[in-house]
């Protein structure tokens, strides 16, 4: 199902990201922020035209920060009787519970998460192919109209999203472990960096980049975030403390005067296999939750214009599908290795017709 009409509340990079996809269906959508520079911008892209309907929108998106999204749709709930109302707060149980307190209509809620983002907050940085591919998580609450849930789960198909049905509390408990608590764990490394000696940054190298690449996301926004899922973030990061206890502990013995044990070790092997076995539950771009089986083929290409357009037609003349890319960049020199990820049974023969077209492979 899809809205005629749709009034999008908050006009951020998500909120904006959801209006162009929605102007692109042909859907009328009208653009509200607090904000009136925000809402201009995202009228300006494309994203709908700023003011209120007069009459109930099919659907009221409330793209707002989580501490507020119970409130403001409870709000905006008075003025359009009718209308079905979603959101697209990362959290899910402060929003409900914030709603049932205002006296909302809880019938007429159907929560939302996409999960997609960019580290460019604002309107300005909404793109209508964001959620393309990614799991936009929608909970429906017992009783509520499947008319209503439709509607919510027709914006996402809609973006290009894949829907996954959650409850409320399943949801924060998810995304405190996948992408919380991940956000933690990369700012707070990527802080010891913030007064290291310029010289040991120099060192950097591409697990470091992969490692904090979320580090560079909005403070504010984050701070809201983890604040409103605070119980469950706080689960996940106190199973992290006693790992990193153990793996302190493990170190700390095996540096001392009195020297270490085996069993120092074996504790140090233990977590890192455990690392192992947590990544290959990460599901790949099939969807598959087993370590998907491929083999890097690493290729040096220098640092000018058309030279990746030139690698990937060479794997496409071979015929050879690329399943993953990875590029690491050389410190003070103008090349680069391309790590071209491909099915076990094609990597010899991608090896030997990118050789024979003149490309240099590295180990």
């Amino acid at each position: 199902m899809m809205p005629d009409t749709v009034l999008v509340v908050g006009t951020g990079l998500l909120g904006t990201s959801v209006a162009l996809t929605l102007r692109e269906a042909g859907v009328e959508v009208w653009l509200h922020d607090c904000d009136p520079e925000a809402s201009a911008i995202a009228a300006s892209m494309g994203a709908g035209t700023v003011g209120l309907p007069e009459v109930d929108p099919d659907l009221v998106v409330v793209a707002v920060p989580p501490f507020i999204t119970g409130e403001v749709i409870a709000e905006w709930q008075l003025r359009y009787t009718t209308s079905t109302f979603t959101d697209v707060a990362s959290v899910k149980a402060v929003p409900l519970h914030d709603l049932m307190v205002a006296g909302g209509d809880l019938t007429r809620y159907v929560g939302g998460h996409p999960m997609a983002g960019r580290e460019i907050a604002g309107p300005s940085g909404a793109r209508v192919d964001l959620f393309i591919d990614r799991v936009w998580v929608i909970t429906p609450l017992d009783g509520t109209e499947l008319e209503r849930v439709g509607l919510a789960r027709g914006i996402a198909e809609n973006a290009g999203a894949v829907p996954v049905m959650l409850d409320p509390t399943a949801h924060d408990r998810a995304v405190a472990l996948t992408s919380h608590a991940p956000q933690v764990v990369a700012s707070l490394l990527a802080a010891r960096l913030a007064h290291a000696d310029p010289a040991e940054v120099m060192v950097s190298g591409q697990g470091l980049r992969d490692v904090t690449r979320i580090a560079a996301s909005d403070p504010e926004l984050w701070t809201e975030i983890l604040a409103a899922n605070s119980d469950q973030v706080l689960d996940v990061l106190d199973g992290l403390e006693s790992d990193l206890q153990t793996m302190r502990d493990a170190l700390r013995h095996w540096s001392s005067a009195e020297g270490g044990r085996p069993s120092d070790l074996a504790d140090i092997t233990y977590l890192l296999r455990q690392g192992n076995a947590g990544r290959a539950r990460v599901p790949d771009k099939h969807g598959d939750s087993a370590a998907p089986e491929y083999t890097v083929v690493a290729v040096q290409v220098d640092d000018r214009a058309g030279q990746l357009g030139r690698l990937f037609a060479a794997t496409g003349e071979a015929g050879v599908n690329i399943e993953d890319v990875r590029i690491d960049h050389a410190l003070g020199r103008l090349v680069a290795v391309v790590e071209l990820s491909v099915r076990p049974e094609a990597a010899q023969p991608l090896e030997r017709a990118l050789t024979e077209a003149g490309w240099k492979l590295r180990s």
